[in-house]
């Protein structure tokens, strides 16, 4: 019988191995990246203290305003462009990009390069 592959459990595996290594601090969060179906998150994360320092998605008011008539490629660049904002506001220049699993492609890589050309250096 053959059994097919929970993409999501291998992505979330690759997820752990990667976060043994990758760790944000309150000079350089994290930049965690969750990608469902429809929306994309992002979230800068201190890993010391454990807290959300600061959070973007394409369900943000704001977000939400400039996406209108764009493709999810062109909204996660929106929203890369908005958590480097907010960021800048909290005084980060510097993060760690965690794509979680996800490959670096599509709208990963979209939300990443929103984020460098708002300022956010990797």
């Amino acid at each position: 019988m053959i059994k097919k592959e929970n993409k999501n459990l291998s992505r979330k595996g690759r997820s752990i191995r990667v976060r043994r290594k990758v760790s944000g601090t309150a000079d350089r969060p994290r930049l965690n990246v969750y990608r469902s179906l429809n929306n994309i998150y992002a979230q800068l994360i201190d890993d010391v203290n454990g807290v959300t320092l600061a959070s973007a998605s394409t369900l943000d008011k704001d977000v939400v305003a400039n996406i209108e008539g764009k493709n999810k490629k062109e909204a996660a660049f929106v929203v890369g462009e908005t958590i480097a904002k907010l960021a800048k506001k909290k005084g980060i220049k510097s993060v760690v990009f965690d794509r979680a699993g996800y490959l670096y492609t599509g709208r990963v890589q979209s939300l990443a390069d929103g984020a460098r050309k708002a300022g956010l250096e990797f």
